[in-house]
């Protein structure tokens, strides 16, 4: 299958699970070396880690089950959080459909709150 074909949505979600575990191994270096500051020292790490989320995100998009999409971004943001990037995870987090999801994200990860609009 090339990658420009569409996926099924099940084959989308583990296509971007799998993604995600790459990147997350990517993710951990980078805040291992010190975070986003570690960007510009392993610029070769955080393109990858880049190119994977841009990748996850564009197969997200072809998902047509919301929970199923949801649950992939989910896991998009939970990366981007990890590197602390947290406009790209709050503006993510909006595209979030379900409110126990969202929820569950703030919850879990209580950075997500935009402290501007929070207040």
């Amino acid at each position: 299958m090339a990658d420009d074909q569409p996926l099924g949505d099940i084959a989308a979600a583990h296509k971007i699970r799998d993604i995600c575990v790459s990147a997350g191994a990517i993710a951990e270096r980078l805040v291992a070396a010190g975070g986003r500051d570690a960007e510009n020292k392993h610029a070769a790490d955080a393109e990858r880690y880049q190119a994977a989320i841009k990748r996850a995100l564009e197969i997200a998009m072809q998902i047509s089950d919301d929970s199923m999409r949801d649950v992939s971004v989910s896991q998009v943001i939970k990366l981007c959080v990890q590197v602390d990037h947290l406009k790209t995870a709050r503006v993510l987090l909006r595209a979030i459909r379900s409110e126990k999801t969202r929820a569950e994200l703030v919850a879990d990860h209580p950075k997500l709150i935009d402290q501007d609009a929070a207040s």
